[in-house]
């Protein structure tokens, strides 16, 4: 199931007449910081477990 560019344009359209303009820009915005900070977290996260092998295989 392919959604062609009518169909998206008419979702955002529905979405537009249901929330608000400033709704939608206040979900938007939610929604960047939200995946921002997931990826600073899966990043932050990768690095220490990096180190830890590394200090694991220094004490042998």
């Amino acid at each position: 199931m392919r959604l062609g560019t009518t169909e998206i344009i008419l979702i955002v359209v529905l979405a537009l007449v249901l929330f608000g303009g400033s709704k939608l820009a206040g979900v938007g915005k939610a929604l960047g910081t939200s995946i921002k900070d997931f990826k600073k977290a899966v990043k932050d996260e990768e690095k220490p477990s990096e180190s830890a092998k590394e200090d694991a295989r220094s004490d042998t």
